[in-house]
């Protein structure tokens, strides 16, 4: 007994240092979402979510895949075209009973200026010594989704791989798991996704030369050195219903994201957990024309005179299905910062269409 409570403490000092050691908004380019159609309805898809872009946000989702298979691609721009966000997937059909999924992503600046070398060793100014890096992120994606023996009820899971590189200054490996469950009751639906439920270690390695090293203290910055980034648990559940008039219908739901690593600037927060609703709305006709709405992001923001404020990021979206092809495209990034503008395009096809399940 007095080894099993030994070992139980243990478990919990360790789980209670990594906790501490780790840092808020770790692989964030993983929050950003992928596909047209979710980030048009504010990221409030964990029970709504049926097509490619399920291995994301709900890998439980993919099983609701009608075709044999099925593949996606998004492309995005932000801060004025500076950084790109790409986004692939494709998914297959195992048996009536289970999908598999596998899905890239991307988010990455290119050609920034090296100039740490900009000051050759005599002290004189050689712009040819100027070079360019990019700074990358990557995420590699395996998804499996199951019905399960309950009725309406399936499962889903993510085994990811993380690799973000720096140029050749620093570059790091990381591995994490999700896992997420749907429930369909007539037009009621209920989600809910455990994002990076293991924790996403990022084991980091940084390689710099001696002349950069002699530039960074001079110039008072730090020297980084080899590290472990911990993504904390992200717990998202969420719920939709199904309002349908004749060959119209209308889908309002909503997601919270409940974050575990501490206080954020959301709406409800806490020293421990902070939750961020998501609220989303999309109309179609006859599954074939989409219109979409959604607020997210709602925080508190103080103004120059002291007065704060509650501001929220307001999404619009729009689709269209055309034989096998679905586009989606979503402006996003509106509202107070009218500057950041982001235009999201996904284009969705279905194959082996004649082979429904």
């Amino acid at each position: 007994m007095n080894k099993r409570l030994t070992l139980l403490l243990g478990i919990l000092t360790l789980f209670s240092s990594v906790y501490a050691q780790a840092p808020k908004y770790s692989n964030e380019f993983l929050a950003i979402g992928v596909g047209s159609q979710a980030l048009g309805v504010g990221k409030a898809v964990s029970s709504t979510v049926n097509d490619v872009s399920a291995a994301y946000w709900n890998p439980a989702g993919l099983i609701h895949i009608e075709n044999n298979m099925q593949a996606a691609f998004m492309h995005s721009e932000y801060f004025a075209g500076i950084a790109k966000y790409d986004y692939g997937a494709v998914s297959k059909r195992i048996d009536s009973s289970s999908v598999a999924a596998f899905s890239v992503i991307r988010f990455g600046v290119d050609d920034i200026p090296n100039t740490t070398e900009l000051i050759n060793s005599n002290g004189q100014i050689d712009y040819n010594r100027i070079t360019t890096f990019s700074a990358a992120d990557y995420a590699f994606m395996g998804s499996y989704s199951r019905k399960l023996a309950y009725p309406g009820l399936s499962f889903g899971a993510n085994a990811k791989v993380v690799r973000r590189l720096i140029g050749d200054f620093a570059n790091s490996w990381g591995f994490g798991v999700d896992a997420g469950l749907q429930y369909q009751k007539n037009n009621l639906k209920v989600g809910l996704m455990l994002r990076d439920i293991t924790g996403t270690y990022n084991a980091w390695s940084y390689s710099l030369s001696e002349r950069t090293k002699e530039i960074f203290t001079q110039t008072g910055n730090e020297i980084p050195v080899n590290s472990m980034e911990v993504t904390l648990p992200k717990i998202i559940p969420g719920i939709s219903y199904c309002f349908k008039f004749k060959k119209f219908s209308a889908t309002p739901s909503l997601d919270l994201d409940v974050t575990t690593d501490g206080k954020r600037n959301v709406m409800i927060k806490s020293k421990v957990i902070s939750i961020d609703p998501h609220f989303g709305l999309e109309l179609d006709y006859n599954k074939l024309v989409f219109l979409r709405a959604g607020i997210n992001n709602i925080q508190e923001v103080k103004e120059q005179n002291n007065v704060i404020i509650q501001t929220a990021q307001p999404n619009f979206g729009v689709g269209v299905k055309i034989y096998n092809i679905t586009l989606d495209y979503a402006l996003t990034n509106v509202g107070q910062q009218v500057g950041l503008l982001s235009h999201v395009f996904t284009i969705r096809a279905n194959i082996d269409a004649k082979k429904k399940i």
